[in-house]
């Protein structure tokens, strides 16, 4: 299983904001969406930088609840890691287990944001090839 499939599955949507907004909006989109990150992104298309649930605590547990006023573009990663479409699920395994992140954005060939996988979505495609696996192999050994 690739990513494509995964983004096939799931669909390419993908929470964006941009530099400007506050750290309290941030925060409120996160909540409303029930996701863990955004893409910091002008336009949709071109990823600026990417900020999480993590970033956020960092910035309030060493400004207290006043960060929360400060933009997202000055407590955003800038040294985001994509993948592709092609990309293996092993391939997202080893880098968010490298990296030690939990969401990585999918660009196209142009280098435009074109969908987002998170881990939940790594391990839900990787128990489905094993799942798959295991019923090919139960059938292999039932002789049919």
């Amino acid at each position: 299983m690739n990513v494509q499939s995964i983004i096939a599955h799931k669909g390419d949507a993908v929470a964006t904001i941009p530099q400007t907004a506050t750290l309290d909006e941030a925060t409120s989109m996160l909540s409303r969406r029930r996701i863990g990150a955004l893409v910091v992104s002008g336009d949709g298309r071109a990823i600026n930088g990417i900020i999480s649930e993590r970033d956020i605590v960092r910035q309030v547990a060493s400004g207290g609840l006043a960060a929360l006023t400060a933009s997202v573009g000055s407590a955003m990663s800038t040294d985001v890691i994509t993948c592709s479409a092609g990309d293996g699920v092993d391939r997202l395994m080893e880098l968010m287990t490298d990296q030690r992140i939990r969401h990585l954005p999918v660009v196209d060939d142009a280098g435009h944001l074109a969908g987002i996988v998170s881990i939940g979505d790594v391990v839900k495609a990787r128990l489905a090839e094993l799942e798959l696996e295991n019923r090919a192999l139960a059938d292999y050994i039932a002789g049919h």
